[in-house]
């Protein structure tokens, strides 16, 4: 079942409605984290390539803008209703491309399916105004028209959300798109060109450019100046680059940078309600989320029976391949993140954390790391500041909600916090004072289509999904009318 989910997926560049290779024949292997084997071969394209996927998109502009919303919003809803019909495919090929366990995967499919849906909908509401000068003497008239040709890019760990919570706003605010997906996953985006081509999606509105070269590719690109957008998912470092780089055409940009979520566990907290959500915020994805919750502190008097608890959960996880029957926690996505998350554990116990369960590299094929549990993590260690990215729940003590808050804010980035209390001002004065976009409180999941994901600070840019996603591919324009 396995091989043939990979030969029926497309392995080849997705430019103006035509599957092709890539110029000059050049092609990048896909790995399978699990075992460190090659799952297969695709296009690996060009500079060239990526300005023909560009030429496609601006071609197709004009005619997919004055496409009627309910044709667009229809195309998504299609497109919704194959993904949930496909799931066990999907949830099987993303993976063997990525690593996580196939239940993993199908809630993916499931989600990603849900910004098609609720963009759907939007596509038809995409309103305007009307309004009387104040002096009487005109009118004032204001719509909301599609941003132009779109740049998107994607990370690995989400292989088919990412992309839909892009390309749904995308399609529904009548934007044509060049999409580049991560080399390490790109068969969940060739598929989901390939079932949208299938929904009816006109050739030339969604092309989709598989690469070894990101920088090569997609610099040129963003200096063009056709494209009047660019959406990125990744790491801060790639997305200062890109800010930069946009700059120079005054792109619309929208950014999803890192995170490094504090995860407060108060005193007067439900204990119970507070280990299931720091399993969820630590452990969705195996950790490898921007979303995934990095600093855990927690109020003195509950710090022992937490950890104790915490611990024991962690410990029962079942590590393996995520294709495999009873499988709680995948492989790390490469050899180079299993390497960096050893190191920052490494680091932390050597500046006096101590190990509850976990730290300890398996033998063997694959990038395995097992569910890590540190206590007394000092201020100074480096996963304090850095992005794990992986299975490792650091654990730091506190003594007051000051103190809490100010170690909380005490990070670049600002996503996502979470934070667990049965106190109602409580809740509501350290909601206020915590710098992220975002905040679980009393659970240990934020994500949802139907509101806006994003963050302050290092964090990024814009917001994706809710009523507000699609504003990120609208401009306003204004009409002076006078009446006389």
């Amino acid at each position: 079942m396995e091989r043939e989910v990979v030969e029926a997926c497309p392995n080849e560049l997705f430019i103006g409605g035509k599957w092709q290779a890539a110029a000059g024949g050049k092609t990048l292997a896909v790995e399978d984290p699990a075992t460190g084997t090659t799952l297969c071969e695709v296009a690996d394209a060009s500079p060239a390539d990526g300005v023909a996927a560009l030429d496609a998109a601006v071609a197709a502009q004009a005619d997919w803008a004055a496409t009627a919303p309910r044709e667009r919003g229809e195309i998504l809803r299609r497109t919704y209703e194959l993904m949930t019909e496909r799931a066990d495919e999907l949830a099987l090929l993303m993976t063997l491309e990525m690593g996580k366990p196939v239940a993993e995967s199908k809630g993916e499919i499931a989600y990603a399916a849900e910004f098609f849906r609720w963009f759907a909908e939007e596509a038809v509401r995409i309103d305007g105004g009307y309004q009387v000068a104040p002096n009487g003497q005109g009118r004032f008239l204001v719509m909301r028209q599609p941003v132009g040709p779109c740049l998107l890019i994607t990370p690995w760990n989400f292989p088919a959300a990412m992309g839909a919570r892009k390309i749904g706003p995308a399609v529904a605010a009548g934007c044509t798109m060049v999409m580049k997906p991560a080399s390490q996953t790109p068969l969940s985006m060739l598929k989901l060109a390939e079932l949208m081509t299938e929904a009816g999606l006109p050739a030339g509105v969604l092309n989709v450019i598989t690469t070894s070269d990101s920088g090569g590719v997609m610099e040129p690109l963003i200096r063009d100046g056709r494209a009047r957008k660019l959406s990125f998912t990744g790491s801060t470092q790639v997305g200062r680059k890109l800010i930069e780089q946009s700059a120079e055409q005054v792109l619309r940009t929208s950014m999803e940078l890192g995170g490094n979520a504090p995860l407060l566990v108060f005193a007067d907290a439900d204990l119970d309600k507070a280990v299931d959500g720091a399993m969820l915020a630590k452990m969705r994805n195996g950790g490898e989320a921007c979303t995934a919750a990095n600093r855990i502190y927690v109020q003195t008097p509950l710090m022992d029976e937490f950890a104790t608890r915490l611990a024991e959960r962690m410990a029962a996880l079942t590590v393996g391949r995520g294709t495999e029957e009873g499988v709680d926690v995948g492989p790390l996505i490469d050899a180079a993140q299993r390497d960096k998350v050893k190191d920052l554990v490494d680091d932390a116990i050597t500046q006096g954390a101590r190990v509850l369960t976990g730290a300890s590299v398996a033998e063997g094929n694959g990038y395995f790391y097992p569910p890590t549990v540190l206590a007394d993590v000092p201020r100074t260690a480096r996963l304090q500041k850095e992005e794990i990215f992986g299975p490792v729940a650091p654990l730091t003590a506190f003594e007051t909600e000051e103190e809490a808050v100010r170690m909380a804010n005490d990070t670049e980035y600002g996503l996502v916090s979470y934070l667990f209390t049965n106190d109602l001002t409580r809740a509501l004065r350290v909601s206020e004072r915590l710098e992220t976009g975002m905040i679980g409180l009393n659970q240990g999941i934020v994500s949802n289509p139907a509101a806006p994901f994003g963050g302050v600070k290092q964090s990024g840019l814009g917001r994706e999904g809710g009523s507000t996603g699609i504003d990120e591919y609208l401009e306003l324009k204004y009409v002076a009318i006078n009446v006389d």
